[in-house]
């Protein structure tokens, strides 16, 4: 969906949704124009960080204040 077409106030960030991984999934496919985005595997980082790696490519873990955040 083009950002055009989304209401002002609709539009979510990793920030804003709740710290578990259906929240993670349902966003991820909304901005994927509805394709479904899913888990592929998890990893443990060297400082114990859960690191979950998506479909999209990208790969998401939960920040020290327990928000989303993504690995760059």
């Amino acid at each position: 969906m083009s950002q055009a077409f989304v209401r002002e106030g609709d539009e979510q960030s990793l920030s804003d949704i709740s710290p578990t991984l259906t929240a993670l999934v349902n966003l991820l496919t909304r901005e994927n124009g509805g394709i479904k985005v899913y888990e592929k595997r998890t990893e443990t980082d060297a400082a114990g960080k859960t690191l979950h790696v998506m479909s999209n490519g990208l790969t998401y873990f939960k920040n020290d204040q327990g928000k989303w955040d993504v690995k760059l």
